[in-house]
């Protein structure tokens, strides 16, 4: 089944894969996400985004109501299981995301296509900034699957990928800064606008 109602994101992939594993209720899918450290590949800082997806893929006949049990005192608890429709998908969205790269728009590249509208000193700041963050966060990365270090590594390849990205950015963001502050790559308004001008007007590029 495919279709709008079943367009493939992260969360949804995952929970697909969870409960392929057995039938389960949200709550014991977003403990599963938390004890096996999958918020690094998933977003589910909105409280309500696992009901939502999973209302998507009911939705979508990729799952289907276990039973629903209410306990006194307690709120209603449904458990969910996968349908074969819901395993075929998950096979053909595991291989399609594994062969083709997807289109996808990260906010850096904008902010970097758009350097002539501050100051070289300014970008300089603010990337300095951005590589303290960054080895912060390859830090915080190192401890927070230090836990797990038993794992084969099997199940641990997408936290070696995550930290693969991250040391190439701070890679390409040490060049940039060496560039920058040795002014082999540095612009003016002035430069800037006479650039624009030249452009619009078919002149020599200034120097």
């Amino acid at each position: 089944m495919t279709g709008p109602a079943t367009r493939r994101s992260p969360l949804a992939m995952l929970l697909l894969a969870l409960l392929a594993e057995s039938p389960m209720h949200p709550y014991r899918m977003q403990q599963l996400i938390k004890e096996r450290n999958k918020e690094n590949v998933v977003n589910i800082a909105q409280r309500n985004s696992i009901y939502q997806t999973i209302d998507r893929l009911l939705r979508a006949g990729l799952i289907a109501v276990g039973e629903t049990t209410r306990q006194e005192h307690r709120p209603e608890k449904t458990t969910y299981e996968l349908t074969p429709d819901g395993q075929a998908t998950l096979q053909v969205w595991l291989q399609t995301t594994l062969a083709e790269p997807a289109r996808e728009f990260p906010i850096l590249p904008v902010a970097l296509s758009l350097l002539p509208l501050v100051t070289p000193a300014d970008v300089i700041a603010s990337l300095e900034q951005r590589t303290r963050t960054l080895k912060a966060v390859l830090t915080a990365h190192a401890e927070g699957i230090a836990p797990f270090g038993f794992l084969p590594r099997l199940f641990l390849i997408e936290d070696e990928y995550q930290v693969a990205m991250l040391r190439a950015e701070l890679a390409f963001l040490r060049r940039l800064l060496k560039d920058l502050r040795s002014g082999e790559l540095t612009w003016s308004r002035e430069w800037v606008q006479q650039y624009v001008a030249s452009q619009a007007h078919g002149a020599p590029t200034p120097k």
